[in-house]
């Protein structure tokens, strides 16, 4: 049996309710929309790492970041781990990536048939401050960041537009004398919106004018106030610190813009395809690689458990996908590979045996599976111990290695405030998880073997010096 063809699109840092068919009624995604209203909404989707290089580390291999060693902004995927794409090209089938891949660099065999307009690791090195952890000053691109936002354009936001160029030429290309019988092919289509700088084009940024957007329904806690572990972060990360309330809500408004900016290049792809003889046997897939806090507690970026940052956004529509259908079952980057190979109708075989994902074409038609249990973890800059975060049916448990956990029920309390673990009725449930999460890994092992790899690295690369003097930058360069 023939497989179907494969649409990917990935966002960078979109926030699971930036989207209004999510219930945001402020934001403007009508055509993310029509993807939710066509497939699955995966309404409790998680990334493997809240960090960008781990979790397309992870999205390739199809394995957590213990087990593939892809820590941190440093230890980018190089190949050496083979993931779906591989196997793809293995079985003749171009798999084909447009935009940003956030690789190590263009040396390394990233598995696609040909790689259109590639964004790796700048210098193949990325951020080098993830393998400092806890010794790190505070990284000083905030205060650029926080200056370099609002209504305008910047080369990231061109950059995006050349990539739906390309991915719709590619499409033409594909299309061109087809006669729809030829293999399966994979098209991952990659943008760096809504990720930082939040500079939004003037349109999109104009849209939220006279919108009463959700800034103050986010509160902000002085770092004193804090989880220990999250105040590492907050110390590490300080971008609040160069925020006032005006700045706050102009940060906003143009991350909205963003959303809205990258929304309408996902529409101008789908159209392409729907005009081609490819969209009736076409499985669309879009995601984002992590989420973004927005502020929400002080924090910007990325970098904890909590669901601005870890949560994603995951819709599929395809011939195995329910239409206008919400699966509420914990699913993960992770299972991303496996469905893969079931909508292309490889043989399960051809992935590797350690792959820790499912495939979603089960999952999404069945029921509410209240035991499946995610994880994610974060070993980079700012982090003062591992933090591991496990999510099994309505609770999110988090592990942090030297400091208090935290539980919440997050269908109750989505802003995550009520940490659960002070209640002495929850103490069975905390400790079920505790045992279910040391069932898949040792967090005080795993942190260790992550700070030996992050120091033989350092060494590498000419010690903390040599980090030090080549400083932090705010984003990775369009040509790397």
């Amino acid at each position: 049996m023939q497989g179907n063809n494969v649409l990917f699109i990935m966002a960078d840092e979109h926030n699971y309710n930036c989207i209004n068919a999510v219930g945001n009624n402020s934001i403007i995604t009508p055509n993310i929309n029509n993807l939710i209203k066509d497939g699955t909404l995966f309404s409790n989707a998680y990334t493997p790492s809240p960090l960008c290089v781990p979790a397309r580390a992870s999205l390739a291999t199809g394995t957590y970041v213990h087990k593939n060693k892809y820590w941190d902004g440093a230890h980018a995927y190089d190949g050496k781990v083979l993931g779906w794409q591989h196997i793809l090209r293995e079985n003749n089938i171009n798999v084909t990536s447009v935009g940003k891949l956030h690789y190590k660099d263009r040396t390394v065999d990233t598995g696609f048939t040909e790689s259109i307009e590639p964004m790796h690791l700048k210098d193949g090195l990325g951020d080098l401050f993830g393998l400092l952890r806890e010794d790190m000053p505070p990284k000083d691109a905030c205060k650029r960041l926080s200056e370099e936002l609002g209504r305008g354009e910047c080369e990231y936001l061109e950059y995006d537009r050349l990539i739906t160029k390309k991915a719709t030429e590619w499409i033409q290309n594909q299309d061109s004398g087809s006669d729809n019988s030829s293999e399966p092919w994979a098209l991952f289509v990659s943008f760096v919106s809504p990720h930082y700088p939040l500079v939004s084009p003037p349109y999109y940024y104009d849209l939220y004018n006279d919108i009463n957007l959700p800034y103050d329904n986010y509160p902000s806690q002085p770092p004193s106030k804090l989880h220990s572990w999250v105040r590492g972060i907050r110390e590490s990360w300080p971008y609040d610190d160069y925020m006032d309330n005006e700045k706050r809500k102009i940060a906003v408004q143009a991350y909205y813009g963003m959303c809205s900016f990258m929304d309408s290049n996902v529409g101008q792809i789908v159209n392409e395809l729907k005009q081609s003889n490819f969209y009736d046997n076409t499985t669309i897939i879009y995601a984002s690689d992590h989420g973004e806090s927005l502020g929400n507690r002080g924090l910007w970026g990325k970098m904890t458990m909590y669901e601005d940052s870890s949560s994603i956004p995951l819709i599929i529509s395809g011939k195995d996908f329910k239409e206008n259908s919400i699966c509420e079952t914990p699913v993960s980057l992770l299972d991303i590979y496996p469905t893969i190979l079931d909508i292309t109708s490889l043989d399960k075989s051809e992935a590797s045996p350690d792959i820790d994902g499912k495939s979603l074409i089960k999952i999404g038609n069945s029921k509410y599976d209240k035991e499946r249990c995610i994880l994610s973890e974060y070993h980079g800059a700012g982090a003062y111990g591992g933090a591991f975060m496990l999510r099994m049916g309505d609770y999110k448990y988090i592990y942090y290695v030297g400091h208090e956990r935290e539980l919440f029920n997050v269908r109750e309390d989505p802003n995550e405030e009520v940490n659960l673990c002070d209640q002495v009725k929850y103490n069975e449930l905390v400790d079920e998880l505790d045992k279910e999460l040391n069932s898949i890994i040792d967090p005080k092992y795993v942190d260790s073997m992550a700070r030996q790899s992050q120091s033989k690295m350092l060494d590498e690369v000419g010690g903390k010096d040599f980090v030090l003097k080549r400083g932090n930058y705010a984003g990775t360069p369009v040509g790397s």
